[in-house]
């Protein structure tokens, strides 16, 4: 049977994208700790049009987490195809790591979407509050199963009921699992 062709969002408004997501569900990497748990990304606009990137998480109750740019892979195209480029390590940016970030779904009121990539090996589903309404879930979880994902890897992420409000917790220096899971190995 052959893939379903994957469309993206079109005319993605970045600013409204802007802010913080909470990652509701993922494909989990293997380098991911399994005890993630809080796991969120924020987007902050920068001047030249590219997108600031944090990714957090906790994990033992110390706090992981990665920074780096995201931009339109095509400048020209309408298409919500994004490049995301993290540096190795995160305190010495020396060596960048590009993957692909694809807008598959979002709702006209930029509460929730659905992130995915041309080679299925990631998905996300990302929401505006860390909890997510199970009817919309679903809805989320289908949208992918129709252009070809494996949605049986889908893991939920658990959310404490007072998410961490900023940067506090000891800091987790490790911080390469992001990297890994970016580069799909």
């Amino acid at each position: 049977m052959a893939e379903k062709e994957m469309s993206v969002v079109r005319n993605l408004d970045v600013k409204r994208y802007m802010g913080r997501w909470y990652e509701i569900a993922s494909f989990p990497s293997r380098f991911q700790p399994k005890n993630g748990v809080d796991t969120r990304a924020t987007y902050t606009l920068n001047e030249d049009g590219t997108v600031h990137v944090l990714n957090e998480t906790w994990s033992d109750g110390k706090r992981g987490f990665i920074e780096g740019t995201a931009y339109k892979a095509d400048p020209n195209s309408d298409e919500a195809k994004l490049k995301v480029k993290f540096y190795v390590p995160p305190f010495l940016p020396i060596i960048p790591v590009t993957g692909d970030y694809w807008v598959l779904f979002i709702d006209d009121d930029y509460q929730y979407a659905l992130i995915g990539q041309p080679s299925r090996r990631y998905l996300w589903i990302l929401s505006r509050q860390n909890r997510l309404d199970e009817e919309i879930f679903n809805e989320l979880v289908q949208k992918a199963k129709d252009v070809g994902y494996d949605v049986s890897k889908l893991h939920k992420t658990p959310h404490s009921e007072t998410p961490p409000e900023g940067e506090e917790g000891p800091k987790d220096t490790k911080g390469i699992w992001w990297i890994k899971s970016i580069l799909g190995r």
